[in-house]
């Protein structure tokens, strides 16, 4: 079985998609590690309610950006794993991370790239006004957003949606690609 740790610096809304797939039998995988970079946030609960093992990394406590990313990739080879995704972790990763997991570190993104890149991808379009946009899986490089597409779904933005609407909409989507792809990636690689 594939072995995943999930990185995560918020609420842990894909977190949670991701464990729901996995207790449904559509994601066949073993999530055996969170790593979240925010002490405070949500998705610890969350990962401790499963029994998954929680790695907290707070960056400020690291001398430069090679030291702590060097700290995640020994916490990732305890665990022996395989594939990393990020579920909104709110972090550049580096070479020191990128080149051990380099083609198994794999990002969601809420719009549709090339277009919203990085923070507030959602508000981003919503003042835009674009007509549609939508949600992104794509494999992580050294770049924002950057790396190669693998998965893309769109969100129309129907007549006088709020912006509420939309971040619903959108991971309603979320929820339901990035289990789906993670699996397929893993079929794809075994």
């Amino acid at each position: 079985m594939n072995k995943i740790a999930v990185f995560a610096s918020g609420t842990g809304s894909n977190y949670d998609a991701i464990m729901k797939a996995i207790q449904q039998g559509k994601l066949k995988a073993d999530v055996r590690l969170l790593v979240c970079d925010q002490p405070d946030a949500a998705v610890i609960q969350k990962a401790r309610n499963y029994g998954t093992s929680v790695f907290i990394v707070d960056r400020k406590e690291y001398a430069s950006k090679v030291a702590f990313e060097q700290d995640i990739v020994n916490a990732l080879e305890k665990h022996q794993i395989d594939w990393v995704i990020l579920a909104g972790y709110m972090r550049l990763i580096g070479e020191t991370l990128l080149q051990p997991y380099q083609g198994r570190i794999v990002n969601i993104h809420p719009s549709l790239l090339p277009s919203f890149p990085g923070l507030d991808a959602i508000g981003q379009s919503y003042q835009a006004g674009v007509k549609i946009t939508g949600v992104t899986i794509h494999y992580v490089d050294e770049g924002m957003d950057t790396g190669t597409i693998i998965a893309q779904e769109a969100v129309k933005l129907e007549e006088n949606m709020s912006l509420e609407e939309l971040q619903k909409a959108i991971q309603k989507i979320e929820h339901q690609l990035y289990p789906a792809t993670i699996q397929q990636l893993i079929q794809k690689g075994e």
